[in-house]
């Protein structure tokens, strides 16, 4: 069939054809060498209408690549499901953040935030003094942030020979913690910096010191950790900071000081801290 006869009978345009084939999605059968002209079979046809229903679902190009090339239907199946899986918490997540901003441009207490209702988060003092820590740095937009705090925390306590928060005798002298030297959205990419306290550094892992600071902080159970009820946190930190005269200094940070792994929901397992003068 030519691209147009095929296009018809896919329900699809030339110019999707044209795109398709350009990024290895649906290869014709068959270009002529001397005129360009694609031609297609007829046992293509269920890829094209599989592609096209899929791009309707609004799936990426390189995510509908991957399903194509699975030759198994039934584990084609499991990739669209677990895709979709993601895009529904994506929602989920979205939805939450819109209630929650709707509510406080409004004034009104988050509905989303619900452990502000239930707690309303006391903000508290402490000194800290300087610090050694072992460091990363990266800059990843919010899509990637998350793992990769797991995967650096995970490679600076190896590096001090501790299992994690509350083992810090065999390497570590303090809780692990994340710092946020810009936001992390999809649009800005922090950097975030991840950091162990320990007593010296390993030869060949970065190192520096965190200067002393006098923070204020608020504690979360791990329910609250989550997005974007962690928003409310910060939004409580900075508050409280401005409220009470004084001046944010420094960028906000997430302080881990128990295994967030195995904890329970309502358990305690993060600060978030904000220097201030």
């Amino acid at each position: 069939m030519t691209i147009g006869v095929f296009a018809r009978r896919a329900r699809l345009s030339p110019k999707a054809l044209r795109l398709y084939d350009r990024d290895g999605l649906l290869v014709p059968a068959q270009v002529d060498r001397f005129s360009g002209y694609r031609h297609y079979t007829a046992d293509q046809l269920d890829t094209a209408r599989l592609i096209s229903r899929l791009r309707r679902l609004g799936m990426p190009l390189d995510e509908v690549a991957a399903v194509v090339a699975v030759p198994d239907p039934r584990d084609r199946a499991d990739r669209i499901a677990a895709w979709w899986s993601g895009v529904e918490a994506d929602t989920a997540a979205r939805r939450s953040l819109a209630r929650y901003l709707t509510d406080t441009l409004r004034g009104e207490r988050s509905t989303t935030v619900t452990n502000i209702q239930e707690r309303e988060w006391q903000v508290q003092e402490r000194e800290v003094g300087d610090q050694l820590v072992l460091t990363e740095q990266r800059h990843t937009t919010v899509d990637g942030l998350s793992a990769w705090i797991g995967e650096g925390l995970g490679r600076l306590m190896r590096s001090a020979g501790t299992t994690g928060p509350g083992d810090e005798g065999a390497g570590a002298s303090g809780a692990p913690f994340v710092i946020y030297h810009g936001e992390v959205t999809e649009d800005s990419d922090g950097p975030v910096e991840v950091c162990l306290p320990v007593d010296a550094a390993p030869p060949g892992v970065a190192s520096r010191v965190e200067p002393a600071h006098r923070e204020a902080f608020v504690r979360l159970t791990r329910g609250e950790v989550e997005f974007p009820q962690i928003l409310g946190a910060y939004d409580r930190v900075d508050g409280w900071i401005r409220a009470q005269g004084h001046t944010p200094v420094g960028p906000p940070r997430e302080i881990y000081f128990t295994d967030f792994m195995g904890a329970a929901p309502g358990d305690e397992v993060c600060d978030v801290a904000w220097p201030f003068r």
